[in-house]
């Protein structure tokens, strides 16, 4: 009996291409932290909001080595442990890890973009070359 593939779906023997993600990337998001942190003690709230940064860096940007700079962390825990800021503008730098034992070829910085008072109207932005 002779396999017959339908059209439009990839072949199994076909060779994989090469992921997207591999790619050195930096972008620009704006992450919503207030129904991340909602509903939460007081004494939680900045704590899992640098943890819901990690995890929102790691879905977009599809690496699990996440690194958070001190910069965003003093953004972050500004106001105290009750009431971080309810949006926050980070950048996302996707670089290859150089280290001989890494675990993952690829890691991500996240920092914050000092000067964003307002956040209506901003969009994902993909930054071009190294500042």
């Amino acid at each position: 009996m002779d396999t017959a593939y339908i059209e439009g779906l990839a072949d199994p023997q076909a060779p994989r291409q090469r992921s997207a993600l591999q790619d050195v990337v930096t972008r620009e998001y704006t992450i919503h932290l207030h129904t991340r942190i909602h509903d939460l003690a007081f004494k939680k709230k900045a704590p899992k909001a640098i943890k819901a940064v990690v995890i929102f860096a790691q879905k977009t940007m599809g690496v699990k080595d996440v690194r958070i700079s001190p910069g965003l962390n003093q953004a972050i825990w500004s106001r105290g442990v009750k009431s971080p800021p309810r949006r926050v503008r980070v950048r996302l730098e996707r670089k290859r890890n150089d280290d001989e034992g890494a675990k993952e070829k690829l890691y991500v910085v996240a920092s914050v973009v000092e000067g964003v008072t307002n956040f209506k109207g901003l969009q994902t932005v993909v930054v071009e070359g190294d500042e």
